[in-house]
């Protein structure tokens, strides 16, 4: 059932006041990161020091739902920014995929509650292979958080959905962190145009 614009206010108003919920959540973000300062430049050492540059190591990239959709971007940016990266869906991993996964990658996981199945279903391999795990998490005491070498926090957020459901503002935080991380080894990296 398709709602009559008279249920909201104005469009436009709606659109600004969604705007500005997500807004202000990537701006939390970066006034945050000093508090993060230390897992920041783990995440970034570990990219740097396993992936890319003749190093044999893959970034990898995954996450389930609309968080792994956000990963996928992610993993496109890093790619295309000097950081050799895949994503990996968590069920097809489950299905025989995870054999791209190799000792000298490093793997990073979006999840908002840190405690989906499909991820969590992950974990086990990845320590008997010995892969570091990158967590971004909604919530910083989750089981992934708490499995994770380096563990990044979007805090609590509240969703730009009217109804609280749709991942908006979680996913658009996500995204931000994601571009931040990316961008950050390009420079790290002193990756140029040629």
């Amino acid at each position: 059932m398709l709602l009559s614009m008279a249920s909201i206010d104005d469009p436009v108003t709606a659109i600004a006041r969604i705007l500005r919920i997500e807004a202000e959540a990537v701006a939390r973000l970066a006034d945050d990161a000093a508090e993060q300062g230390n897992a920041l430049r783990h995440a970034c050492a570990l990219v740097i020091d396993r992936c890319g540059d003749g190093k044999p190591g893959r970034l990898v990239v995954s996450g389930v739902g609309k968080a792994g959709l956000i990963g996928r971007k992610i993993c496109a940016t890093f790619a295309s920014t000097g950081t050799p990266s895949l994503f990996l869906h968590p069920t097809e991993a489950r299905h025989g995929d995870f054999g791209m996964v190799q000792a000298t990658d490093v793997m990073l996981i979006l999840s908002n509650s840190g405690s989906s199945e499909e991820i969590l279903a992950l974990l086990p391999s990845l320590s008997h292979i010995g892969v570091p795990v990158i967590a971004v998490v909604g919530d910083p005491t989750s089981p992934l958080a708490r499995h994770a070498s380096v563990t990044l926090s979007i805090g609590k957020v509240t969703e730009a959905c009217p109804l609280g459901l749709a991942p908006s503002t979680s996913t658009t935080a996500m995204l931000a962190l994601g571009d931040a991380l990316a961008l950050t080894v390009l420079e790290l990296r002193h990756f140029t145009p040629e």
